[in-house]
């Protein structure tokens, strides 16, 4: 059976000091898992997603916009996002997040 470690993911890459990193840490049929780094002050525009999605916070602090709301993340901050919740995020510091996509299974 195939599957991912990373013993930490503040080591996978260094935060930018200007614009947005991300790296695809695992993808298949049932997940997409990416691995991002925000300089402060970079913004990812409100959008949305077909599937569920979970952000979770490692590093830096962030305003996070989940439909009308919008929340202050930090790190260890959980997000879940049902599929088309628009959403956006405002990197208040450099921030570390991992972002995991979930797909249905095939029918």
């Amino acid at each position: 059976m195939d599957y991912t470690f990373l013993a930490n993911l503040q080591t996978e890459f260094a935060l930018p000091e200007k614009g947005i990193l991300s790296r695809v840490l695992h993808k298949d049929e049932h997940a997409n898992v990416t691995l991002f780094g925000f300089s402060a002050g970079e913004e990812l525009s409100g959008h949305s997603s077909p599937t569920p999605a979970v952000l979770y916070f490692i590093e830096g602090e962030a305003e996070v916009q989940l439909g009308e709301d919008k929340v202050n993340a930090q790190p260890g901050s959980f997000v879940y996002m049902p599929p088309m919740l628009p959403h956006g995020i405002s990197a208040k510091t450099a921030v570390r997040m991992l972002l995991v996509q979930m797909k249905a299974p095939a029918r």
